[in-house]
């Protein structure tokens, strides 16, 4: 089994990107009070160059953490590039084999009025926190699952095709978590029911845009890639479109309401022909006076406020038919409605209802 984790974990690695720390801070800036006396656990993140590793811990006093434990697999292609870590000489060629690091105290240890990561390359020394291998650094490896117990929150960006078993266990464990992911893992069987029961949401960054990230060296081909910058630290920055933040971590945002304009017609909104409800192509869009079901696009996760709207469902796929979809014109489970004549399947939505619509 360790044999068969540890090469699930370097296969995974091949669609892997690490996130930017610009990106860390404007998400992670909405969560503040939730970290304040916890112990947070990155498993997926290289302490070498992790930039989630470096947030945390050089905003460990800040956030008032009670312990940081970071985790990556065995070799990194990264490893060495800012905080040389070794368990001799810091100035030697690191060993690209996995680590963990656990810090439970970070102070200006070096007398320059600022915590900086030479703080806790120095503390890394001592015996004020701890520095050890792995035997894989997967995170299904029973060492790495006892580090995930101890843990209150889960932040990290896990290798997208794990998606489904990396969430999968984060929930079996009941742990509270901040994590990246494409978009697409919104329509998978594990997790559009979390969704639906209100467990799990999506976190403070809005859909579209995708997210710049950057691509390790080795996995980089010029050929295979239309667009591409490269940062003043030479690495390779380029947009992954659909990615997203996961979380059950509360925020503002999803308590906003969202402000309906529009009036609902049967002249504007289609209904469908396999399922009774309306379908609204853009969540701009939503009736505030409808009271029935209605098929609108996956972007309203971005704006969904669960006092507001109640989710019924998924209009595609096999989940659909929990909701009680029938065949369309194609044999398929998906949403279709009828228009000037000719039946069309809208792409992918989600079945909400409005838990208190108004007449004006």
């Amino acid at each position: 089994m360790a044999n068969k984790n540890l090469n699930a974990a370097k296969t995974a690695k091949k669609d892997e990107f690490y996130t930017q720390m610009t990106d860390i801070e404007r998400e992670l800036q909405h969560y503040w009070p939730h970290f304040r006396d916890k112990v947070v656990l990155c498993n997926c993140d290289d302490p070498y160059e992790s930039n989630f590793f470096k947030y945390f811990a050089l905003r460990f006093n800040q956030l008032g953490l009670k312990k940081l434990i970071c985790t990556c697999y065995n070799g990194s292609p990264v490893q060495g590039n800012e905080l040389m870590i070794d368990f001799g000489d810091f100035d030697s060629e690191p060993k690209k084999i996995a680590y963990k690091v656990e810090i439970t105290e970070v102070r200006d240890l070096n007398g320059d009025g600022a915590v900086d990561l030479s703080d806790v390359q120095y503390l890394l020394k001592n015996d004020k926190n701890v520095l050890s291998t792995l035997k894989t650094g997967d995170f299904r490896d029973p060492e790495c699952i006892e580090l995930l117990k101890q843990a209150d929150i889960v932040v990290t960006n896990p290798p997208f095709s794990l998606f489904r078993e990396y969430i999968g266990q984060l929930v079996e464990y009941d742990k509270k978590f901040l994590i990246i992911g494409n978009m697409n893992a919104i329509h998978y069987k594990e997790v559009f029911p979390l969704i639906k029961d209100n467990k799990v949401w999506t976190g403070f960054k809005p859909f579209g845009g995708g997210m710049n990230m950057i691509q390790t060296p080795t996995d980089f081909d010029p050929s295979k890639t239309k667009s591409y910058t490269i940062n003043e630290k030479g690495q390779i920055i380029k947009n992954i479109m659909g990615v997203i933040w996961f979380t059950n971590l509360d925020h503002n945002k999803r308590h906003e309401e969202l402000d309906l304009v529009c009036r609902y017609s049967c002249d504007d909104y289609p209904t469908y022909d396999n399922y009774d409800a309306i379908d609204v192509g853009k969540v701009q869009d939503i009736p505030y006076d409808y009271d029935g079901i209605m098929g609108v696009p996956d972007t309203i996760l971005g704006q969904l406020n669960p006092d507001q709207f109640e989710i019924i469902g998924l209009g595609s796929g096999d989940l659909a038919k929990q909701a009680g979809v029938k065949k369309n014109y194609r044999g398929r489970t998906d949403l279709a409605y009828t228009m000037n004549g000719k039946s069309k399947c809208p792409y992918s939505r989600i079945l909400i209802r409005n838990k208190h619509p108004k007449t004006i």
